[in-house]
């Protein structure tokens, strides 16, 4: 009871309440919401310590900032946030607002990678197209009801977008903060509010293990210095039984990849895939073709956890 009480305390006050509103819809770090509610940065950071630790929002630190979002679990925060009217003036300002300075945010972020002279779209670059692509990775998820998926190196989100009607939960790391930048601004845009993202290095997923159903990686691991490496920590945060997802070029003789795309590997065969795939506690199944990609699957053995303690 105490706990419920701590909740509804919590979210007893008009700011705060707007603050759950907004980061009900996605995810704000602290300058963010100075812009969009026009408050002082003092002010709003205790309103946020307050909800955060009343467990209605989670704070993802993230380098110089923190990222603020309703988790999936804060039930009495979605209850009591269905009983404000959709159309109550305040709220409704507090949302277009959010809607320009997530704008400018990905603004800011395609700027700079064209500055960089990045193409975050890599199919697009290597002309392949994506429909085919993306319907094969859904076909290829598997149906598991209340699901939580990882995206490893989600990029601008795309992948996030795509499977959000088929899972209950999920969650996209990426080393990029100009990429997060456009994948949160995506997540928001679409209200995706059950799809989040953080920064995090691969090889060091800051998450438990045997978290999530589904880990993907697309077009992730051409990049990877040790891709046995990745898969293994990819396989650490799998239930038993949960399934991983891996899409990537096979092999390949287009040297030009390496150079201009800072390629560190010509593509994967499916042996050296199975191999790390063992390695990981990972049990490989049929591989399918697509053009210049394949798309490898592999389940996690019920007894790997139990083997790894």
């Amino acid at each position: 009871m105490e706990e419920l009480l701590t909740q509804l305390r919590a979210a007893a006050e008009p700011t705060r309440l707007r603050l759950l509103a907004l980061c009900a819809r996605g995810a704000w770090c602290v300058s963010d919401l100075v812009a969009i509610l026009g408050q002082s940065q003092p002010r709003l950071s205790r309103h946020l310590k307050l909800l955060t630790e009343a467990g209605l929002l989670v704070r993802t630190p993230e380098g110089a900032n923190a990222w603020f979002q309703v988790p999936g679990g804060a039930e009495l925060a979605r209850l009591v946030l269905a009983r404000i009217p959709e159309e109550d003036a305040l709220l409704a300002a507090d949302r277009r607002a959010a809607a320009r300075v997530a704008a400018e945010r990905a603004r800011e972020a395609s700027e700079s990678f064209r500055r960089h002279g990045a193409d975050w779209d890599e199919l697009r670059a290597l002309d392949i197209p994506a429909a085919p692509v993306e319907a094969a990775l859904l076909a290829a998820l598997p149906e598991r009801p209340g699901a939580k998926l990882l995206d490893i190196g989600c990029g601008t989100g795309r992948l996030l977008e795509l499977v959000a009607p088929r899972v209950a939960q999920a969650l996209g790391v990426d080393a990029s903060r100009d990429m997060l930048a456009l994948a949160r601004t995506r997540l928001a845009e679409k209200g995706l509010a059950h799809c989040a993202v953080r920064q995090a290095d691969m090889y060091r997923l800051p998450l438990a293990d045997a978290g999530f159903d589904v880990v993907t990686l697309q077009m992730v691991l051409h990049y990877a210095e040790d891709p046995a490496a990745a898969l293994a920590e990819a396989a650490r945060v799998l239930k038993p039984g949960g399934h991983l997802l891996l899409l990537d070029l096979a092999p390949h003789e287009r040297g030009e990849l390496l150079t201009r795309f800072a390629h560190r590997w010509p593509g994967f065969d499916d042996a050296e895939l199975n191999g790390w795939f063992g390695a990981a506690g990972l049990v490989p199944l049929q591989p399918r073709g697509l053009g210049p990609l394949r798309l490898w699957c592999a389940e996690q053995r019920a007894d790997h956890h139990a083997h790894s303690a």
